[in-house]
């Protein structure tokens, strides 16, 4: 096969390029970039070299796959801190890596360019309407097959309340797909009604009148677009104005992740109890002594047990008893049935009682366990444990109020916080420790999910992190009260009842993401049996 025969089996350049610029346009809307604006038209240099490579679903398959890797690589560059500086693997194998990671993940992307380019063969300019939720249908099951949808489109609004109040009725999809329909309008806007012909895609010019009918649609769907993030949407009620059950202390201790041994841990478990009995002895902090009072230690990486060690026992007792205070904390604790242990949050009430355990069930692949057979996951390392899925959903006490714990990772599970919801908690408290991937983008990013799981749910997030970014996140997915990164810092928080109300979606879940999937399918279906049609 010669050069050129070769070559014309690709895209061409200019459209490799396009897909590049849009994925770099894109990663710069996420953390720690932060130009979230760019989503709302940084996707239109790819949407655009789909469409003019449309004849091919190889050639369009191999920009979405260019595409994903250009932007997977730019926005979660960080896994490599851990692997380098904990895991002593060399910078460029490291990075190789990441690049065999991307290459995986970039197939979704690449699924829906070659998708979307039947859809633009099959009906024109008209196939560009469909990109929103076939965009959509790829995330989810990006999510459903990977276990993760780290940095959905969505979430580049994240630090943006005002743009993703309907997180509470179709979660971040639907916000994702809200993003990718500005795309395509500012595509259809060009094309249609400026007549921006012959530049960038073909497009039909239109007799007047059909023209003016675009351009009254265009108007019509720009007020819409208006109503719809001006006026609150359904079950953005807030709680902020009902009667405060608990007050709570976060402590962010800023544990190193390497050079412990037992002296350096016992002086950090010392420095934890010091740090919150600063804040609760200093009463212009605490104003409330009737109220309930919990300290929350972070997911840590000092591997506290609380089961198995009795001087930690005597420590957490003591301190609650004299300090009249409950104590929430990070924990391996033994699984009774096996030999592997639970990642768990423990609760130690005012009297030195143990009163509830939570067992983190969204584990961390090849941080907290191997995604492999049992005989291959035994010879597999990972970087903090291999522990025990946990099974039970319980709620925790917070005064009269209930809380629903997520250990780290899980905050990126928008399933476990309405699952919470649903079982009436009041609030969600997220307990983390990023610390293992340094001062990167992933700090702020992480947090973006928190954002959402309190606008889904109606119900605030109260972030209690070992490095940061310890915050506190209303139902409307406002932050305040940030703790900078990598600093010993403490916050103190109220706790109130919520009013009991579900928001849409957590009532309904995922029902836009599977009616997305499936108007997908259906579409999909249609486009071939056309086809089949027509040449038969």
């Amino acid at each position: 096969m010669t050069f050129s025969a070769a070559k014309s089996k690709f895209p061409s350049f200019v459209n490799v390029l396009l897909a590049v610029f849009s994925s770099i346009l894109l990663t710069f809307a996420f953390p720690n970039f932060d130009f979230w604006f760019l989503a709302w038209f940084g996707l239109i240099p790819f949407f655009v070299a789909v469409e003019r490579e449309k004849e091919s679903v190889f050639k369009s398959f191999a920009l979405g796959w260019v595409f994903g890797v250009c932007f997977f690589l730019g926005t979660c560059w960080w896994l490599t801190y851990a692997l380098i500086h904990y895991g002593g693997i060399p910078f460029v194998i490291s990075y190789l890596l990441l690049f065999l990671a991307t290459l995986v993940v970039g197939v979704f992307s690449a699924v829906f360019a070659a998708v979307f380019s039947v859809f633009l063969k099959r009906f024109g300019n008209y196939g560009f309407f469909a990109a929103p939720f076939l965009w959509t249908a790829t995330e989810f099951l990006r999510f459903n097959l990977t276990g993760n949808n780290w940095n959905a489109l969505g979430y580049s609004q994240a630090f943006q309340p005002h743009l993703i109040e309907l997180a509470n009725v179709g979660g971040v999809y639907l916000i994702g797909s809200m993003i990718a329909l500005a795309n395509v309008y500012i595509i259809f806007l060009f094309t249609n009604i400026f007549l921006f012909t012959n530049i960038l895609i073909p497009a039909k010019i239109s007799p007047p009148q059909k023209r003016k009918d675009w351009i009254i649609l265009a108007v019509i769907v720009t007020l819409l677009t208006l109503l719809i993030l001006i006026f609150e949407p359904i079950g953005s009620k807030s709680s902020e104005n009902t009667a405060v059950s608990a007050e709570v202390i976060a402590i962010q201790p800023n544990v190193p992740m390497s050079g412990l041994d037992n002296f350096k841990w016992d002086k950090l478990r010392e420095r934890h109890i010091e740090l919150a009995e600063n804040v609760l002895n200093d009463k212009q902090r605490i104003t409330n002594n009737e109220l309930s009072k919990i300290v929350i230690f972070p997911e840590s990486p000092m591997n506290f047990m609380y089961d198995d060690d009795r001087e930690l026992q005597k420590i957490i007792r003591d301190f609650a008893v004299r300090n009249d205070v409950s104590v929430l904390f990070n924990s391996a604790q033994p699984n009774l049935k096996g030999t592997n242990y639970f990642n768990s949050a423990v609760m130690v009430n005012r009297n030195g009682e143990k009163i509830s355990q939570y067992d983190k069930i969204h584990l961390v692949p090849f941080g907290e366990y191997v995604p492999m057979p049992e005989p291959l996951a035994q010879f597999m390392p990972t970087l903090v444990g291999n522990f025990q899925y946990g099974e039970n959903y319980g709620l925790m006490p917070f005064g009269d109020a209930k809380g629903g714990i997520m250990i780290c990772y899980e905050s990126h599970f928008a399933s476990l916080s309405r699952e919470f919801a649903q079982r009436g908690a009041d609030v969600l408290i997220e307990m983390t420790n990023d610390g293992y991937l340094g001062d990167t983008p992933v700090l702020r990013q992480h947090l973006a999910s928190a954002v959402f799981r309190a606008v889904e749910t109606n119900r605030p997030v109260l972030r209690a992190t070992n490095v940061g970014i310890t915050a506190y996140i209303n139902e409307r997915g406002e932050i305040s009260d940030t703790a900078k990164s990598y600093t010993e810092d403490t916050r103190v928080w109220q706790i109130s009842k919520s009013d009991g109300s579900l928001t849409v979606y957590v009532k309904y879940g995922e029902w836009f993401a599977w009616l997305c999937s499936i108007l997908s399918l259906a579409l999909l279906s249609f486009s071939v049996w056309k086809r089949r049609a027509t040449e038969t």
